[in-house]
C-alpha cells in the first residue's frame, strides 16, 4: 500500500489510493458499440508500481557519449589511432594536414609524456617566415565529431602539451574557423619565445577562447610561420556551459533528465564484451585524469573512445539527474554492467583465469561505494567525490547467460563482501524459471515490426511469481516499419510498456535501446530515442512515449478491465502524484493500433469525490501518417500534443485517434 497525504480545503486531509493487477476481458459487442475501461479508484483496491520502473540504458554506440553526451569537441584528442584496433599502427585520422608535403611534414612517434599514452603527433615546419611560408602558416586542424559547435559569445577552454625544438622563437596559433571560409571566429592565442626551458620539454598549454562567431561545423586550427618540429599530445576543447561544469552537452542532458529515468545502466551492451575481450570495457583505464586515460577501440561498434566519458563520468549522470527532480524520492540509480569473461565473439576464460574477472568487480564496487579511505574509494575521493555513490545493482556480464559454476562464483563473491548489492542475471526466466539465485534477470527484445511488438504487451503474464523480477532492460521495434523512428514503432511500445505497468508486481525496470544517434556520424544502430548533430537533437516519437510513462515509477496501478471488441486497443490507468504541481492525479493511457477512430467510455468508481475538470488534460501523440518521423528539419512532427479536457469526469465518453495515444489526466 502507498498512501499519498496532502493538505487541501476541499479534499480529504490524506489520500491512499492502491492497486491490484489490471485484467483485460474481451467481450462481443455490435460493430457500432463503444468500448468500455471500467477503473477502480477505491482505497484498498490496488498496487504500487516500483519506484524503479522506468530508466535510461546508456551504450557507447552511435558515437552517443564520444562526441555526444560527453561535450569534448576535439575527436581523437591524443592518441592519434582514432578509427584503429589496440595495436594496428598510428593514425591521425580526423586530424587534417594545412600546407602541402614542401612546407611541412606531419608523422607520430612515441615520445609522449604520459606513460599510458606514448604517441605524439610530430609537425616538422619546413617553411620559414613570410616570404616561404602561407601567410595564415601551416600546421594541423581537428573538425571534431562532424564539425564543432562554435556559437558567437561563448567561451571554450583550450588545453594542450606542446614540445618544440626550434632555433629560435615559434609564432604558434591557436584558433577556431569556419570550415568553408578561413575566416577567424574567435580570440587567436598566440604563444612565442617557444624556445625557451619550459617548451623544449613537454608543457602543458591553457586558455580560453570566445567566439566572435557562430558556425556549426567549425575546425580546430593549430598553425606557425616559422621553421621547427612541434609536438602535439592531449589536445581538448571543452564549452564552458556544460551542465554544471561536469562536461555533459547541456541539451542530450536535459533530454535524459526530462525522462525522469530511475535508474541508469550502464555502459552496455555489447561494449561492455568487446568483440575480442581485449576490445571490452576496462573501468579501471577509464578514470583518473582524462590524460592518463589509454582509451580503447570499440571493436564492436567499430571506432575509437579516448574514454573521457568513463566509469565515473557515468556513476556521475545518475547522481546529477537526482538534482535536477529535487521532490523525486529516488534519484537515477546506476546499474553497472561488468565484463564477465566472454565477449561477443565467442571468448571465454576458463575458470582458472575468472579471478581477475571477479575481482575487478569487487574493486568496481568499492569505486563507486566505497569509503573514502578504501584502496578504491580513495581514488574516487581523489576524483573530488569523497561521498559514496548510491549504487545498489550489478549485472553479471550482457546477454551471456553462461555456465551456472562460473556465475555462482561472481555471486557468491559479490554478496560475501556487498550482501546489500542485488544481483542481476543474464538468463531469461521469463518462460522457465531460474535455476540459479538472481535478485533480478535480465530480458531483451528488438521485434523485427510494430505488430509483433504490439502483440507482446502480455509476454510476462504467466512468468511465474516466485523467482527473480524482471529487468527489460532493452527494448525497440527495429528493421521494418521502424526505420529511424517510426510513429507505428512507438505506438507498439507504448502497447509493449502498459503490458508491463500491467505486470509491474514482477516487471520491476524497464529501458529502450539505444539512447542517443549522432545522426553526422557513422552509425551502426537504429533507430534510437535521441538524434543529435553538432547542435541539434530531438527525440524520436519512441522517445515522447517514454515521457508518456514517467509518471508510472512509483505511481499506483488501478484496477481496471477494458471490455471491447477491437483487437487495437490497450488500455491501462494509474494513480500518481504529479511532479508539476504536486496534486493526485488518476491517468488513463489508450493505445489506438488501427486506422479508424474509437469510441471509449471510461468509468471511474469508487472515488471519494468527483474528477475535476479544472487542471484536467488530454495528451496525444499521433500524426497524419502512421509512418511519420521526427528530423532536424522537423523536430516536432510527431510529439505529444496537450489539450484541456472539458468533459472531464468519473464517466464520460472519448474518442481515440487512428494510429495514436492517449493520456488522460484527470484531477483527483
Amino acid at each position: 500500500m502507498v498512501s499519498y497525504s496532502y493538505s487541501s480545503s476541499n479534499l480529504l486531509s490524506s489520500f491512499v489510493l492502491c492497486v491490484v493487477l489490471v485484467a483485460n476481458a474481451f467481450q462481443c459487442f455490435t460493430s457500432d458499440a463503444t468500448s468500455t475501461l471500467m477503473v477502480d479508484g477505491s482505497p484498498n483496491s490496488g498496487r504500487p508500481i516500483p519506484n524503479t520502473f522506468l530508466g535510461a540504458f546508456f551504450e557507447e554506440i552511435n558515437h552517443a557519449g564520444a562526441g555526444g553526451l560527453w561535450a569534448e569537441l576535439v575527436s581523437n584528442r591524443g592518441r592519434f589511432e582514432g578509427g584503429r584496433g589496440s595495436g594496428s599502427p598510428s593514425s591521425i585520422y580526423p586530424w587534417r594536414v594545412i600546407g602541402n608535403e614542401s612546407l611541412i611534414s606531419v608523422s607520430t612517434d612515441q615520445t609522449s609524456c604520459f606513460e599510458r599514452n606514448k604517441i605524439a603527433l610530430r609537425m616538422e615546419v619546413l617553411c620559414n617566415g613570410p616570404k616561404s611560408c602561407p601567410p595564415a602558416g601551416v600546421g594541423v586542424s581537428n573538425p571534431g565529431y562532424w564539425g564543432m559547435n562554435i556559437e558567437k559569445g561563448k567561451k571554450y577552454k583550450l588545453v594542450m602539451y606542446v614540445k618544440v625544438k626550434a632555433s629560435g622563437p615559434v609564432d604558434l596559433q591557436v584558433s577556431l574557423t569556419g570550415s568553408v571560409h578561413r575566416v577567424n571566429m574567435v580570440s587567436i592565442i598566440s604563444f612565442s619565445a617557444m624556445t625557451d626551458n619550459n617548451f623544449s620539454k613537454w608543457t602543458k598549454v591553457e586558455g580560453i577562447l570566445e567566439s566572435k562567431a557562430t558556425n556549426h561545423n567549425s575546425n580546430l586550427q593549430i598553425t606557425t610561420t616559422t621553421r621547427a618540429i612541434l609536438w602535439l599530445d592531449q589536445v581538448s576543447l571543452m564549452p564552458l556551459d556544460t551542465y554544471k561544469g561536469h562536461g555533459f552537452r547541456m541539451d542530450l542532458f536535459k533530454m535524459v533528465a526530462d525522462l525522469k529515468p530511475k535508474f541508469l545502466r550502464f555502459p552496455g551492451g555489447c561494449f561492455v564484451e568487446g568483440y575480442y575481450l581485449k576490445n571490452g570495457f576496462q573501468w579501471k583505464n577509464t578514470i583518473g585524469a582524462w590524460e592518463q586515460r589509454p582509451g580503447h577501440y570499440g571493436d564492436v561498434w567499430k571506432y575509437w573512445t579516448d574514454d573521457g566519458f568513463g566509469f565515473f563520468e557515468m556513476l556521475q549522470v545518475g547522481a546529477l539527474i537526482s538534482y535536477i527532480h529535487l521532490a523525486e524520492d529516488l534519484g537515477a540509480l546506476p546499474i553497472w554492467v561488468f565484463n564477465n569473461g566472454m565477449s561477443v565473439g565467442g571468448e571465454e576464460v576458463n575458470m582458472s583465469a575468472l579471478s581477475p574477472f571477479i575481482q575487478d568487480a569487487l574493486d568496481g564496487i568499492e569505486f563507486a561505494k566505497g569509503s573514502p579511505s578504501s584502496k578504491w574509494g580513495s581514488v574516487r575521493a581523489s576524483m573530488r567525490h569523497p561521498e559514496p555513490f548510491d549504487f545498489r545493482f550489478v549485472a553479471v556480464g550482457n546477454e551471456n547467460c553462461f555456465p551456472h559454476h562460473k556465475y555462482f562464483k561472481f555471486y557468491d563473491a559479490i554478496k560475501r563482501a556487498y550482501p546489500e548489492i542485488r544481483i542481476i542475471s543474464n538468463c531469461d526466466g521469463s518462460k522457465t524459471p531460474l535455476n540459479h539465485p538472481a535478485d533480478l534477470f535480465d530480458f531483451h527484445i528488438y521485434p523485427n515490426n510494430s505488430m509483433d511488438m504490439f502483440s507482446k504487451y502480455s509476454v510476462f503474464d504467466k512468468t511465474s511469481r516466485l523467482g527473480p523480477k524482471v529487468f527489460v532492460s532493452e527494448y525497440a521495434v527495429v528493421k521494418d516499419d521502424a526505420r529511424n523512428g517510426t510513429l507505428l514503432a512507438a505506438l507498439a511500445e507504448a502497447a509493449f510498456l502498459i503490458g508491463l505497468e500491467r505486470n509491474s508486481d514482477i516487471v520491476h525496470m524497464v529501458c529502450y535501446a539505444p539512447l542517443f544517434i549522432n545522426k553526422n556520424g557513422r552509425y551502426s544502430w537504429i533507430p534510437d530515442a535521441i538524434a543529435f548533430n553538432s547542435h541539434e537533437s530531438y527525440g524520436t516519437p519512441s522517445y515522447w512515449v517514454q515521457q508518456l510513462f514517467s509518471e508510472s515509477s512509483g505511481a499506483i496501478y488501478l484496477n481496471s478491465t477494458l471490455q471491447t471488441s477491437s483487437n487495437s486497443i490497450v488500455a491501462s490507468a494509474i494513480g500518481y502524484r504529479s511532479s508539476q504541481d504536486s496534486k493526485i492525479y488518476l491517468r488513463v493511457k489508450v493505445v489506438n493500433f488501427g486506422s479508424e477512430i474509437e469510441k471509449l467510455r471510461i468509468t471511474i468508481n469508487g472515488l471519494s469525490s468527483n474528477v475535476q475538470q479544472s487542471r484536467s488534460t488530454k495528451t496525444v501523440l499521433t500524426s497524419s501518417n502512421k509512418m511519420d518521423e521526427n528530423s532536424f528539419s522537423q523536430p516536432n512532427k510527431v510529439v505529444p500534443r496537450k489539450s484541456a479536457l472539458e468533459n472531464a469526469s468519473n464517466n464520460m465518453v472519448v474518442s481515440i485517434s487512428p494510429y495514436s495515444v492517449t493520456s488522460f489526466d484527470l484531477l483527483v
